[in-house]
């Protein structure tokens, strides 16, 4: 049972108003030594039904109207020395302290991991629902609506705590690799004036920032194996990869949930393992350093088209060092895991760095990143990229215009609202140390906190995550910051957040280094959380209609960097009452004498898929509510007729639709 509902019966919820809730953290117990190296691997799947808003885009985004590839929390879990952690990569903006604190509270009982060992990774797409944030601030600005959805919330502890206990329960003895390639031309520094101006940066050319690495091209991938009890052989688990790009290869003009390019990243490289190896393996990714770092989308072809491209280069490339891995395996490693909050409240200094009092929007937060800038506005002084404000040396927030000055601000936006408790995660896996923070990092800011690490762990690669376990905005370099683009406007804790969170992880990096047993952690005691709600789930229509295929499937040409498509409408429930979560539809071809599965080079095409979109069309009548299936960039051989399958979910029958060829 999750030690929190956050249903309408609970005394701490008012509806339409706040939630408001309070709880200890647990004390960590000590592990038993475990010799052996245990490993599981679990998938959920967190696709809501349409109704919520998407988070990324801020107000330029949409409620959801359905899915262009599912959203998944994968989970790796390892288990070794007197360390047990799982590692949950989500299809999500980014972590956030209520999941990451529930889950740990919801699994305690079941697992022997703790709070320390319960790493919470997102892939940073902007096109999955936001509302379950820890704070009023991202809750509000990071979508198109505002408000934290309680159902939502649930729904999510619920899913990733199913996932965390499966993957434990599942453990059986493996074998481990890390390692790491580096990838150029597939992604670009979206802010390059900015990141020239580091001091660090001595040639400041455009032409020179490849030698430099303007941006992050360091593609990280950790294998794990199960062991063959019988013969000591070795097929694929499970994996996961950190790389630096953010989540905006589909347009904010999309209405779809969809994992953006990761999705075609984790697809591929699945379906690769799948076919070389023969067996199907978890597959999950998170966020290196990318504040600053965008896909490299050929110009004005922004969508599906490019992100598919870029996404099976990238798989294609994480596929390879994933073979390279097979010689590496081994079952013998340091496993140990340490996490810290910083209460903003009681802690603004580390050595010789404090951080302002109250956090404060810049103007050039309005106008937009400069691959998705907000029109007009973008080319307006203060709002436009590059205008820094006059200051003294003592104006703590430097050049930033703070949005409707510093002393309006803060009545429109009060202090309660925004992150004032920090979560710093670092895992040492063999000779890798994740080092998870909550912010959004440039590549030159995570560089400063890897080396600030590397000082306690001199022989280890670091390796830097953003928006690890909650949302807190961005992190620029000084340098950076002090021309105010969107990265520099965004960090809400003027211009020493970097060197602050550089003294935090290193002082980190010192406790877990020293800690005689495998985790470390330092919790705040005492969580509080008080959050205006808004039930977007419940407000979804319900009712349930019997399931009616209306017309045979349609083919559309391709057009406007889209993939041609066959399409089937269809009559079913309303939409709360289909599990979106569940499988809906695939496409089958006949073969020999019957139908089967057909497949593609991102796997078997059911819904998981991101050839498949699902999405509702917004009308009913007195049968039920309508619905659409496409199945893009379709398959096209002579003779081979093909059907889609509905399936049974919820109660609606299983239908096929017409054949088609």
């Amino acid at each position: 049972m999750v030690p929190f509902t956050f249903e309408s019966d609970n005394p701490l919820l008012t509806e339409n108003s706040h939630i408001n809730f309070v709880f200890e953290t647990s004390e960590l117990t000590r592990l038993e030594n475990s010799p052996a190296l245990l490993a599981g691997a679990a998938e959920v799947d967190i696709t809501p039904p349409p109704g919520l808003p998407k988070a990324g885009y801020s107000s330029n985004a949409h409620n959801g109207i359905g899915f262009r590839s599912r959203l998944k929390a994968r989970i790796l879990h390892l288990r070794t020395g007197e360390s047990s952690i799982a590692i949950v990569f989500c299809d999500l903006l980014g972590g956030s302290s209520i999941i990451q604190h529930l889950v740990a509270k919801t699994v305690e009982s079941s697992t022997d991991i703790p709070l320390s060992g319960l790493f919470i990774g997102g892939t940073h797409t902007h096109a999955g629902p936001g509302q379950y944030l820890g704070t009023d601030f991202y809750n509000r600005f990071a979508s198109n609506k505002s408000g934290f959805d309680p159902r939502w919330a649930q729904f999510l502890i619920s899913q990733i705590s199913n996932g965390v206990i499966e993957a434990y329960e599942t453990r059986v003895p493996a074998k481990i690799a890390v390692g790491s390639k580096d990838i150029f031309g597939l992604t670009r520094n979206r802010s390059l004036a900015p990141h020239v101006r580091n001091n660090t940066i001595e040639d400041k050319r455009v032409e020179a920032q490849r030698k430099f690495f303007a941006i992050n091209p360091d593609l990280n991938l950790i294998r794990v194996d199960a062991v063959n009890k019988k013969n000591g052989t070795t097929s694929p688990l499970g994996c996961g990869l950190i790389f630096s790009m953010h989540g905006t290869g589909i347009s904010m003009k999309s209405h779809l949930y969809n994992a953006d390019i990761w999705s075609y990243i984790t697809e591929s490289l699945r379906n690769k393992i799948k076919m070389e190896y023969g067996l199907a393996t978890t597959v999950g990714a998170m966020e290196g350093t990318h504040a600053d770092v965008a896909p490299a989308i050929r110009a004005n072809l922004q969508g599906f088209v490019e992100s598919q491209r870029i996404g099976i280069e990238i798989g294609s490339a994480a596929f390879q060092l994933y073979q390279e891995l097979d010689s590496r395996l081994t079952d013998t490693i340091e496993l140990k895991a340490g996490f810290k909050e910083i209460n903003l409240e009681k802690t603004r200094k580390l050595g010789n760095v404090t951080l302002p009092n109250h956090p404060a929007v810049g103007a050039a937060l309005i106008a937009g990143a400069k691959e998705n800038v907000t029109p007009v506005i973008n080319k307006i002084p203060p709002f436009k990229a590059g205008y820094p404000k006059p200051h003294l040396p003592s104006d703590s927030q430097g050049a930033k215009w703070v949005l409707g000055s510093k002393w309006l601000q803060p009545i429109f936006l009060p202090l309660s609202g925004f992150p004032r408790i920090i979560p710093l995660h670092a895992l040492k896996i063999d000779n890798t140390v994740i080092v998870g923070l909550p912010f959004e990092i440039t590549v030159e800011s995570g560089r400063r906190i890897a080396n600030a690490a590397k000082l306690e762990f001199p022989n280890e690669k670091i390796v830097v995550s953003s928006v690890a376990n909650e949302y807190c905005g961005y992190v620029a370099t000084p340098e950076e910051y002090s021309l105010q683009y969107y990265e520099g406007g965004h960090t809400l804790y003027g211009p020493n957040t970097a060197a602050f969170l550089s003294q935090a992880v290193k002082d980190l990096a010192k406790s877990l280094k020293k800690c005689n047993s495998g985790h470390y952690q330092s919790p705040v005691k005492k969580r509080s959380f008080k959050l205006k709600i808004r039930n977007f789930l419940k407000e979804i229509p319900s009712g349930e209609y019997k399931r009616e295929i209306i017309s045979n499937p349609i083919f559309h040409d391709p057009e406007n960097n889209e993939f041609g498509y066959w399409e089937l409408v269809f009559r079913d429930s309303a939409p709360s009452n289909i599990s979106w979560h569940e499988p809906i539809v695939s496409v089958e071809r006949f073969a020999g004498s019957k139908f089967s599965i057909e497949s593609s080079v991102l796997g078997d095409l059911d819904d998981r898929n991101p050839l498949i979109e699902v999405s509702s069309l917004g009308y009913s009548d007195i049968n039920g509510y309508y619905y659409r299936v496409r199945w893009f960039d379709p398959t096209f051989q002579n003779n081979i007729k093909h059907r889609f399958k509905l399936h049974k979910n919820n109660g609606s029958d299983l239908v096929y639709s017409e054949s088609f060829d």
